[in-house]
Parts: structure tokens; sequence; C-alpha cells
């Protein structure tokens, strides 16, 4: 069987018109422009949402509610303690976690060669939690993930379950896995062409 995407052409048009709407609000992680820009140049793809990964500090009524958490601190980039230690400051109730998150993109493609050629490539760059998201006439969607991840409890209401050395240890090795994955989005932006 050959599976296409219906409307592929028209749904790269939209997808390039939000990509270009969320640029000019800065909403896009600046050190992945590069790879989205020639990820959307080739003729069989384009992306629909992307992050670069990051590390965060963030306030939770309870694990798990994303819409009611806030953001103390968030970074795409290689943090120092100083920071980590001004958003902690910032918690008052609720949970308060530390957590690593590594890149994600989602990238529609045209046929599902197009998707397990992307997919293929992916892998071997890395990015070893890589699938395909979604197969249907309508929309063949690849999931581009690596393995870097961390959810480290910190405290809760107001009050430091750890050291500061143990943050300064958590702080390090969050670093190391961004500089890991930062490493591999460069490689996949370099390689990218091969498609």
């Amino acid at each position: 069987m050959f599976l296409y995407t219906k409307n592929f052409d028209e749904q790269k048009a939209k997808a390039m018109e939000g990509l270009r709407k969320a640029l000019a609000e800065n909403k896009v992680d600046e050190d992945i422009i590069p790879l989205l820009e020639k990820l959307n140049a080739l003729e069989n793809y384009f992306t629909t949402s992307s992050c670069s990964g990051r590390i965060s500090v963030m306030e939770m009524p309870h694990f798990g509610d994303k819409v009611n958490s806030v953001w103390l601190g968030k970074w795409h980039r290689e943090v120092n303690v100083g920071e980590v230690f001004d958003a902690i400051e910032r918690h008052s109730s609720g949970q308060l976690w530390f957590l690593v998150r590594s890149p994600i993109l989602h990238v529609g493609a045209r046929t599902m060669e197009d998707a397990v050629r992307l997919l293929n490539l992916a892998i071997g760059l890395g990015f070893k939690y890589s699938n395909i998201k979604s197969v249907s006439h309508r929309k063949l969607l690849v999931e581009i993930r690596s393995t870097e991840r961390m959810d480290v409890p910190l405290g809760e209401d107001g009050e430091l379950w750890v050291s500061e050395d143990y943050i300064e240890r958590i702080v390090a090795i969050a670093n190391d896995q961004l500089r890991r994955f930062k490493g591999k989005l460069k490689r996949l932006e370099e390689e990218i062409g091969k498609l």
C-alpha cells in the first residue's frame, strides 16, 4: 500500500503561515530555527511544532497538572546554579519540580516512504524515542524525540526538601544532558539535506 497525505501542499502552506507568525512573535526557540528552515525547505516535509529542549523549575498544584502549573524558570540553554536558586526562591505553594525535557519536533510527511526515511535518519542520530505519531490519508506525522529527561521533586508548599549541594549536582547533570541533545539537534541539522 502506498500511503500518501491528501492536501499535503495546503497543509504545508498553512503550517508555514503559522511558523511565520510564531517567528514574528518570538515564540520559536532561536537555536532550532536553522533546522526548521532546512526541514521546511524540503519538498516532502513541513514542521508543525518544535521545542529545542529545556531545563526548567516548575511549581505544580500536583504532579501532572500542566494547566495550573507555573514556570518559575525556563531555559533552552545551559543554566547556572544561581539562576536555578532564583527560580526556587519564587516557590510558594504546591509542588516544586526541576525538569529537563529533550527536543521534540513534529514533522508532516508527504508519503509513508518519506516518513520512514525521516524516522530512520532521526533514530540513527540518537533520537531513540522517535516514532510515526499519526498515519492516515489526511496526515502522516513523524515525532522526533530523544531520551534525555529529568523529573526531580525539590519541595512542596515553600519547603525545600534537598540541599544546595544536591541542587548543584542535578544542575550539572542537566547541563550535561542539554549539551548532549543540543549536539544531536546540530547533527540532525547537518544531515537533513540527505533526505
